[in-house]
């Protein structure tokens, strides 16, 4: 079993009015180092697979046919191999 680690963002063309949002509110929180935010997505999901290939196969799907928009969003992800807990005896 494989755990992913999901990030999507808008592709870099496309306007971000709510991480413009987000950038003004810091600014009036007094963050006025703060520049260029983005904001995006982040998911976790489990993926019952035996292998690697097979879970990333399967993330991949995942995202270009729910979790992303792939004409506006771009995604990435990472996976970890999980060991599924035994219930307590």
């Amino acid at each position: 079993m494989y755990q992913a680690r999901i990030h999507v963002t808008l592709k870099p063309t496309v306007n971000d009015p709510q991480g413009l949002t987000v950038l003004a509110s810091l600014r009036r929180l007094g963050f006025g180092n703060a520049g260029d935010m983005r904001v995006g997505k982040y998911l976790l999901v489990k993926v019952d697979e035996a292998d690697r290939a097979a879970a990333e196969q399967a993330v991949t799907e995942m995202c270009q046919k729910l979790l992303a928009n792939p004409v506006i969003e771009d995604f990435n992800f990472e996976l970890e191999e999980v060991k599924e807990s035994s219930p307590a005896s």
